[in-house]
């Protein structure tokens, strides 16, 4: 079960469920691979809905390595992810909104 106070996020691959979140260092791994975008442009992205499936898979495959999985995006093509495309998304915009707040105390 994810701890939202860790920043973590449960992804399932092919039924297998993984803890995922950005760690400083996935953080500044997903900052180079963006290229000329910054952590803030990809965060505006989401929160306007014009995100796209590479930044989607980006950020899944980051909170996934930041979890402790050792593949890469390549290993993630013929793996079933929770929820689909949809779950992906959702997981991502999850790792992010973990990444930069504070869970709110119920």
């Amino acid at each position: 079960m994810a701890n939202p106070w860790a920043g973590e996020v449960e992804i399932a691959l092919n039924g297998v469920p993984h803890q995922a979140r950005l760690t400083l260092g996935t953080l500044a791994e997903l900052e180079a691979a963006l290229g000329s975008g910054t952590l803030v442009e990809l965060v505006e992205r989401f929160e306007a809905g014009r995100f796209s499936t590479r930044d989607v898979l980006m950020l899944v495959v980051a909170g996934l390595r930041g979890g402790g999985w050792t593949g890469q995006a390549t290993d993630l093509v013929a793996v079933e992810i929770g929820g689909g495309p949809v779950g992906a998304a959702q997981a991502a915009a999850q790792l992010l909104a973990r990444a930069f707040t504070v869970p709110e105390a119920r």
